[in-house]
């Protein structure tokens, strides 16, 4: 029998660990209000907190000042469906980092400091939702291919970084996608915002709070006003690949539209003059 023993202890090691971090531990800094949640919001971390339960869904570590996560964080992770970041100091995530995450529903990368959105960042993450990256006051570049494969995603936030253009294929290549929000961008209208602009118009049904739109009257008055004066500004834009040097609005914020210093070179027109 002694041999027998021998060799079902590392099995009960691992059953032990195993029974330890599914639900039973709270890392020491956090909160767990349910077996599935932990909450480590505005605990001052500065990096991921450790313990974790194996099983966690939902993993709330917003408000601290964590600068990166590990390639390999969420590979023990399976069951995660909700992860928020928010408010923390990251300035990139590692390509692949999410691709482990198959579950995941919501991801949360808002207020960070984030520079770029890469190919591949959230590996095809077939699962995912909502997306929030707005507010990230350096993040200037998003790849045509960074939301490759996500084709579940219904609503994307990138209002108020410091993007100038956007490739059209970045949010053409989402087939579920039901509001997509852009607002407070220094965006530059060059021949490349042109592009963008066609596709606001016709895909104007995802821009949130149309009814809103500066005060214009409510309901398909509001809509068809808003697509009216959108399509003016589309207009020039096409005709001459030049700058309206005014700001015109999307909803729900000023959709401020910057000239580049070649396109103030040319001799272009504004709406005004036409």
């Amino acid at each position: 029998m002694l041999p027998c023993v021998y060799r079902l202890q590392p099995v009960l090691a691992l059953l032990s660990f195993t029974l330890l971090t599914q639900g039973e531990n709270c890392p020491a800094t956090c909160l767990c209000p349910d077996p599935h949640t932990v909450d480590c919001s505005g605990r001052g971390l500065t990096r991921l907190p450790d313990e974790i339960p194996l099983d966690v869904r939902r993993l709330l570590l917003a408000d601290n000042w964590i600068p990166r996560i590990p390639s390999d964080f969420l590979v023990l992770y399976s069951d995660l469906v909700y992860l928020d970041l928010r408010n923390n100091s990251l300035s990139h995530i590692e390509p692949g980092t999410l691709s482990t995450s198959s579950r995941l529903v919501f991801l949360d990368l808002a207020c960070n400091n984030l520079t770029e959105i890469p190919k591949g960042t959230f590996g095809e993450s077939r699962s995912l939702i909502k997306l929030r990256l707005s507010n990230n006051p350096y993040l200037s570049m998003v790849n045509e291919d960074a939301f490759t494969g996500l084709t579940s995603l219904r609503e994307l936030e990138l209002e108020r970084n410091a993007l100038s253009g956007l490739q059209v294929s970045a949010l053409s290549q989402l087939p579920s996608l039901r509001v997509v929000r852009l607002e407070g961008n220094p965006w530059v209208c060059n021949c490349n915002f042109a592009n963008l602009f066609t596709w606001l118009v016709e895909n104007s049904h995802k821009l949130p709070n149309v009814n809103g739109l500066n005060g214009v009257r409510d309901g398909d008055d509001a809509r068809l006003q808003y697509q009216a004066d959108v399509g003016q500004v589309n207009q020039s834009l096409a005709r001459e690949c030049v700058t309206p040097e005014h700001s015109f609005l999307l909803p729900d914020a000023n959709f401020e539209c910057n000239p580049s210093s070649a396109d103030n070179n040319l001799a272009g027109r504004s709406l005004d003059d036409t």
